[in-house]
């Protein structure tokens, strides 16, 4: 059962935090992680990219010369694809990129990733983060006070509306619910922070 730093901000004292085998104790699995981070990556393309056919280029569509008779190629239309400043042949349009992937595959892709952290030792748990009113100059405080600087994932099961509001100006700070909580994003930050509670969910969540 591995164990991660447990502390309270407030009282600054520290201790240690069982999380358990079935979610943060898992032999990764990178082709799930993979997957993952594939379908997250894929569901951010805008997919606006288009090319013009020969049907929206500019140009009259008379035919330039007659048919036969004149020894010289047939065309019908300046904005003929074979011409300079014709359509485009079978150019990129726009679409959706996104695709579904089963909701065992993302589970089991999360499990994997917070298993990672846990034993790279990239995992805090705090009791709670004490925050009464928006202060970014406090929660940095307190993240440097554990030690952390830079890509730093915090993780509550509803964020208070304080702890985004802090964050929020903190370039290297994310802040994530439960219910958000995605592979990609645990993997690109160096250091998670959870609240005791966030982890409990966790635990509840994923172990099926």
């Amino acid at each position: 059962m591995p164990s991660v730093p447990l502390v309270d901000i407030a009282s600054k004292s520290r201790g240690e935090r069982e999380l358990a085998d079935a979610v943060f104790g898992v032999k990764p699995n990178r082709h799930l992680i993979y997957e993952a981070v594939r379908h997250f990556l894929a569901a951010r393309r805008r997919g606006t990219h288009a090319t013009k056919t020969r049907g929206l280029v500019s140009g009259s569509g008379r035919k330039l010369w007659r048919q036969k008779g004149t020894g010289r190629a047939r065309v019908g239309s300046i904005r003929d694809p074979l011409w300079r400043g014709g359509g485009t042949v079978f150019g990129p349009q726009p679409r959706d990129y996104s695709f579904k992937l089963p909701g065992k595959v993302q589970k089991g892709a999360l499990r994997s990733a917070l298993s990672l952290r846990a034993t790279q030792g990239g995992m805090t748990v705090v009791k709670e983060f004490e925050l009464d009113s928006p202060s970014t100059k406090r929660l940095k405080e307190q993240l440097e006070g554990l030690g952390l600087s830079s890509r730093v994932l915090l993780v509550d099961v509803k964020p208070s509306r304080e702890l985004v509001l802090s964050a929020r100006n903190l370039p290297t700070v994310e802040v994530r619910s439960v219910a958000a909580l995605h592979t990609y994003e645990v993997l690109a930050a160096k250091h998670l922070v959870l609240s005791e509670e966030a982890a409990t969910q966790l635990e509840q969540r994923l172990s099926s």
